[in-house]
Formats: C-alpha cells, sequence, structure tokens
C-alpha cells in the first residue's frame, strides 16, 4: 500500500527513531514551534508510544522513511492517531491518505472501537482528509484538555 512503486507502508523499526523524530520536527516548527511534548515523544518513540501499547507506520522509499503515524494508546479500544506527516517532496500525491487509510486499518485489526485526533484549524489539508476518511468533529462538552498549545480542533473516528 502507499502512492505508487518504490513506496511501503510497513510498521516502525528501532533504525526508523531518528527519521521519526526529524520528519515531525519539520512539521513542527514549520507551522507552530516545538512543544516540550513533542520533545518527549519525539526523543523516544519506542519508550512513549511502542512500550504503552502504541503503534507507527512509516512510509519507506527503498530504505528512506517519507513519511509516519502514530497510534497512541489511550485506553482499550481507543488510539490516539498523532504524529501523521509526509515529506515535503512526497505530498500532494496520495500519500498522506494512504498512510491514514492504512493506520485506521490497522486499529480496526487491533480491535479498536474509536479514533481520537487533535490538531490545529490551520492545518486545512489535514483536516479535509480526516474529514473525508470520517473523523467527526467534538463538540467542545466531550473535549479534554491537550498537553499541546498549539491544539484547537479535536475528531474522532467511530467504528
Amino acid at each position: 500500500m502507499g502512492e505508487g512503486p518504490g513506496i511501503e507502508i510497513r510498521p516502525f523499526r528501532a533504525e526508523d527513531a531518528e527519521a521519526f523524530r526529524v520528519l515531525n520536527e519539520a512539521w513542527i516548527e514549520r507551522h507552530f514551534g516545538i512543544e516540550e511534548k513533542d520533545r518527549t515523544t519525539l526523543g523516544d518513540p519506542e519508550g512513549k508510544i511502542l512500550a504503552k501499547g502504541g503503534h507507527i507506520f512509516v512510509a519507506v522509499e527503498g530504505e528512506v522513511a517519507v513519511g509516519c503515524c502514530a497510534l497512541i494508546y489511550v485506553r482499550p479500544g481507543v488510539f490516539e492517531v498523532a504524529k501523521m506527516t509526509v515529506a515535503e517532496q512526497h505530498r500532494g500525491r496520495g500519500l498522506g491518505r494512504a498512510l491514514l487509510a492504512h493506520t485506521i486499518e490497522q486499529a480496526k485489526a487491533l480491535g479498536a472501537s474509536s479514533l481520537y485526533l487533535e490538531t490545529n484549524d490551520g492545518l486545512g489539508d489535514a483536516i479535509h482528509l480526516y474529514e473525508a476518511l470520517g473523523f467527526r468533529h467534538l463538540p467542545p462538552e466531550r473535549v479534554t484538555p491537550s498537553p499541546y498549545a498549539r491544539a484547537n480542533v479535536f475528531m474522532e473516528l467511530v467504528f
């Protein structure tokens, strides 16, 4: 699965840690600024995501990571979609959609009943993609405080 020949979406490997950090820092810095929660998570994806029951999927072209998306364990049946990005030179070709669709399918296979995500209203393309794949905006009374200052859009996908 992917945007075409040469792109594969696979589970995170230990050697992907640096690419996971670099890919995410690039988009976060471009739009917002790195927050402490970013540093903690991106600095230790194995400890902060995988060891706690989460998963990370990496889109690779050959051996080069060109995109990623994490499922962070929230509670039984619920994961947060987070740290999703595609390298600048690979955008606009459907890889983000393929990566998110893959992540959703993996969540279903893991027995998830819903997915949650936080984003920012300045990321219109991302919000449109989330909506296109079934995510719906949460009403304010269902939003829990976020550790990210930039988070002002909260969405959910219920299976």
